[in-house]
């Protein structure tokens, strides 16, 4: 008896899935496609498969120089670290979204996205593992480098989801949090973090690819189910866009910036000693990495940033300009 073959969406599919900004930008997704049957085929047995444990394939190993002492290394524990704490708080903060949506398909999507951010934050947990940290005490060394960092940038931004989420109960406005503000600023980051590891460290290239192609679905998904919600109850807009404007505030106050500056510092210091290493490699086109500095990386983050919020806005029929800053005063 032969063994079915798994049909793997072009999205979800390692080798065919779009980069970050081109998926979010392009594809259009919603919850009834990407339920638990999808994420069961085209992502458990598709995206991951190989790579379910680690989040890289065996055959993708952490270079001996990234295990060594040095700014490379600690730009790497620093980025993974906090990322890692990150995506434990957004799971726990998923669970809220699962026990309010108001559908079968928007339960089992969330259901599936609570898993993807499980994972991820597993998958950079362990990375640390892999690079030297102990595992016996891998999980107070984190809460030790990302103390400030969590009591300054997440925990505002977690209150912030909370009081939508769970104590106002308001699931489109949460949708709207957590993909828009959260998710919508954190993912270019993301997708900087690939561009940047790939030449340098094989398992760290794929991890960050990995976690991306997840990002695609849910930045789309949800941007499908606040498209619909906002059709079926025009009057839900205004609620809408008074959310996004306190999003938009909420990250105008919070210093994530020197937070990600001063990695980017680390890895440029780290990266000109391994120059020999990275070569001619573009971190996009016609830019050599060798040719960056931290704030040019941060500003281009920032761009795609704006670039993807332009798509996705459209797409909803929102206008743009309310994910704009205020000026002084306003």
């Amino acid at each position: 008896m032969t063994q079915s073959k798994v049909l793997v969406a072009p999205e979800a599919d390692w080798d065919k899935a779009p980069g970050l900004l081109d998926g979010a930008k392009e594809l259009t997704l919603g919850p009834e496609e990407c339920n638990l049957a999808y994420w069961i085929t085209s992502v458990a047995q598709g995206t991951l498969r190989d790579r379910g444990v680690t989040g890289h394939h065996d055959d993708a190993v952490v270079p001996d120089f990234l295990k060594e002492p040095g700014p490379l290394r600690e730009a790497l524990v620093l980025e993974f670290g906090l990322r890692g704490l990150s995506e434990e708080l957004a799971t726990r903060l998923l669970g809220h979204y699962v026990s309010i949506a108001p559908g079968i398909p928007e339960m089992e999507f969330y259901a599936t996205q609570l898993l993807d951010e499980a994972r991820h934050a597993r998958v950079f947990r362990n990375h640390l593992v892999e690079l030297g940290i102990p595992a016996d005490t891998l999980l107070k060394s984190i809460d030790e480098m990302a103390r400030d960092y969590r009591a300054r940038v997440l925990d505002p931004v977690v209150d912030f989801t909370l009081d939508i989420v769970r104590d106002q109960a308001d699931f489109p406005g949460g949708v709207a949090v957590f993909a828009i503000v959260i998710e919508g600023v954190l993912a270019p980051a993301a997708e900087l973090s690939e561009r940047k590891w790939t030449p340098l460290s094989p398992a760290t290239g794929e991890i960050s690819r990995g976690t991306a192609i997840d990002e695609i679905r849910h930045l789309t998904v949800a941007s499908t189910i606040l498209r619909d919600h906002v059709a079926a109850h025009p009057e839900y807009r205004p609620r809408l866009l008074e959310i996004l404007r306190a999003g938009v505030r909420l990250w105008d106050e919070i210093p994530d910036r020197e937070f990600v500056i001063h990695r980017e510092e680390l890895f440029q210091e780290g990266m000109l000693r391994h120059a020999d290493r990275i070569g001619d490699y573009e971190i996009w086109p016609g830019v050599r990495m060798l040719d960056t500095t931290p704030e040019q990386r941060y500003d281009m983050a920032e761009r795609w940033t704006d670039e993807m919020a332009e798509a996705r806005m459209a797409y909803m029929g929102l206008p743009l300009e309310i994910l704009s800053s205020p000026g002084p005063g306003a």
